[in-house]
């Protein structure tokens, strides 16, 4: 009986996690016939499929779009997929921890830890200064890191996290971030157009080498997280049940902060701030798909990816010839999306 259940619900996923692949596929391509210099739509699809196809057929394509497409629009796209696979995780991940839908990285203080990280990195001018490699990545890691176990551990009431003491611990931990994160402008110099990028969030000087530099830790926090996900399933019933039904509660709860941190800190690395994406996707995929996690981390951060591919997209046409940072676009979406669910489940959360 259990058997004939299963079988229909594995099914079910997977043509999920199909679909959205391919959705995430044509948004990749879709975004990068986008910009402000104009490239036909059919000369995109052959430089793209000549590369990723290694064939070596003939199509006279100009040189100069070829650049534009391969060197300037495809690793931004690719990157911003990246990124909100990254966020979108990292966004589950607390949700479970916290059990509320609340909890994200940047409202409990992880984006902003990440970016005073990298902004301190740039101010001290050693952005490649461990072994000749880019170290902002390992101090965005420990910004993010240590604000997400200080918050955990002023809003913990013995077994419990109160979602009243999470926001406002998360908030005021934020704000405290932010504060040092503007007092590093005041002595940042020639640094100052690099820490300004960091506060706004985009994509303009992405390239091939932020692809790379993302791509290990997001695959070790998916494959990571993904590994947890009857965990954090059996998790969600309470501590207290979860320690019986012999899940080490504190252990997983320590090593999916880890990963949702290394998440965050690799996402922010790239980007810079980019708020509301781990509150927006995960709550929405959640209504669509249900909490369990085995479907809910593969759905959510393909979505997460197609989200912010179409958010860049807006943000690169919307004021052309200018273009605005995605992190606007994310803010005003996020913004409206947050009042939402603190006005729903406002008598559950009330003092």
């Amino acid at each position: 009986m259990q058997e004939y259940w299963i079988k229909p619900r594995i099914k079910r996923w997977k043509i999920i996690v199909s679909l959205a692949s391919l959705l995430l596929f044509i948004s990749i391509i879709s975004s990068s016939m986008v910009g402000a210099a104009y490239v036909h739509p059919l000369d995109t699809l052959f430089i793209i499929f000549k590369k990723i196809s290694f064939s070596n057929f003939h199509y006279a394509v100009n040189e100069t779009h070829e650049t534009i497409i391969m060197d300037v629009r495809l690793p931004r796209v690719i990157a911003e997929a990246l990124v909100g696979m990254a966020l979108s995780l990292a966004g589950v991940t607390y949700q479970a921890i916290f059990r509320n839908p609340m909890a994200d990285p940047y409202v409990i203080g992880s984006s902003s830890g990440a970016a005073l990280g990298a902004s301190l990195a740039i101010v001290f001018g050693i952005g490649y200064g461990i072994f000749g490699l880019n170290s902002i990545p390992l101090f965005a890691f420990f910004g993010s890191f240590l604000p997400v176990l200080l918050v955990y551990k002023i809003s913990r009431v013995g077994t419990r996290v109160p979602v009243t003491t999470l926001l406002l611990s998360g908030i005021a931990i934020s704000i405290f971030l932010s504060a040092l994160v503007s007092l590093t402008l005041i002595f940042a110099k020639e640094e100052l157009r690099g820490i300004f990028f960091w506060l706004l969030g985009g994509f303009s000087l992405t390239n091939w080498m932020d692809v790379y530099s993302i791509l290990p830790f997001l695959l070790i926090g998916l494959f990571g997280i993904f590994y947890y996900a009857r965990d954090m399933n059996v998790m969600l019933t309470g501590e207290e049940s979860a320690q019986h039904l012999g899940v080490s509660v504190e252990l997983v709860k320590r090593r999916l902060i880890l990963m949702a941190s290394f998440l965050t800190a690799s996402a922010v690395s790239v980007s810079g701030l980019i708020g509301f994406v781990g509150l927006i996707i995960p709550h929405m995929v959640r209504i669509l798909v249900g909490p369990d996690h085995r479907i809910l981390v593969p759905t959510a951060s393909l979505t997460g990816a197609i989200f912010l591919i179409f958010a860049d997209s807006i943000a690169r046409v919307i004021l052309l010839p200018q273009e605005l940072p995605v992190g606007i676009i994310t803010a005003l979406a996020g913004g409206p999306f947050f009042l939402y669910l603190l006005k729903k489940k406002r008598d559950e959360y009330s003092l």
